[in-house]
């Protein structure tokens, strides 16, 4: 799981904070007894809907935040204006029928030098595929038509679903974690300052916990990605799921390292290696081209 994965979780993280935020000072879900201790079982309850809560929030706006975000041009499929957009538009449909895909992606394409292409979506039925105009610049017909496979496999594995379940665990220990510590820290601030030193102290404390927790929902994105190989393998072919793959790797260095593009590595097909592995998107691209042969 790049932009897709990288926003779907900044926002996530954001939506959880607010959350968090609004109902702490609103006393809202109190999990603090009168005699001044946690109720354990009260705080796990707590954590766990404000947890799914933003994880699903997260996962419902997970295409809009990705076509503003990566300014995507969404092709009408009944007029596409021009061959190359009528190209993509009959390869996505075409491999999405081949996955068993009732509901056909948008698509779009995306003016950006890097060679790549993301799929993203809150479900099967409202989905996006996306490809880089740089890839369809510099790729034959079957890397394209590869890569696309790739794409739609995600969307037919359900990979964003999975992810926000993934997701919602992760954030309800997040959450829960992030109190007991702030309330720990609380309890060494003086009594007229322990209420917002608490505050301060959960919304510190749940920016790092989620940080950690994304080492998680990294390594689940890794895992994912030899899933939609091999998906891509059954739609298009395994030689033209392999042939994108290689061509891939013959533009690796070619795609783009800002900030932004970074932003979103996960919901692409191409990644590069992070100089953490624990926070790197994609495995590499040796690896996947081994796997798939």
């Amino acid at each position: 799981m790049g932009r897709r994965i990288f926003y779907y979780l900044l926002t996530n993280v954001l939506v959880l904070l607010t959350i968090s935020i609004i109902i702490t000072a609103t006393g809202i879900g109190k999990y603090i007894t009168a005699e001044g201790n946690i109720n354990f079982g009260a705080l796990l309850v707590f954590s766990a809907v404000i947890g799914f809560a933003g994880s699903f929030i997260s996962l419902a706006m997970s295409r809009w935040i990705a076509k503003r975000a990566m300014r995507v041009q969404v092709i009408n499929p009944d007029n596409p204006g021009g061959a190359i957009e009528a190209s993509v538009v009959e390869k996505v449909h075409r491999l999405s029928r081949a996955a068993g895909l009732t509901h056909m992606p948008e698509v779009g394409i995306y003016h950006s030098a890097e060679v790549n292409a993301f799929a993203t979506g809150p479900s099967k039925k409202r989905s996006l595929v996306a490809v880089s105009a740089g890839l369809l610049n510099e790729m034959d017909d079957d890397a394209v038509e590869g890569v696309i496979a790739h794409e739609v496999a995600h969307i037919a594995n359900g990979d964003m679903v999975t992810m926000t379940l993934l997701q919602g665990v992760v954030n309800t220990f997040v959450v829960f974690l992030s109190r007991i510590a702030a309330f720990i820290v609380s309890r060494f601030a003086r009594e007229e300052l322990e209420a917002i030193v608490h505050i301060i102290a959960v919304i510190i404390f749940q920016i790092i916990f989620s940080i950690l927790g994304s080492i998680v929902v990294y390594g689940y994105s890794r895992h994912r990605e030899f899933h939609a190989d091999k998906g891509g393998a059954d739609f298009a072919g395994k030689e033209k799921m392999r042939h994108a793959l290689v061509s891939l790797k013959a533009y690796t260095n070619r795609a783009s390292t800002g900030d932004q593009d970074a932003a979103i590595a996960t919901m692409k097909i191409n990644g590069k290696k992070s100089f953490l592995s624990l926070f790197s998107t994609h495995p590499d691209l040796d690896e996947r081209i081994k796997r798939l042969s």
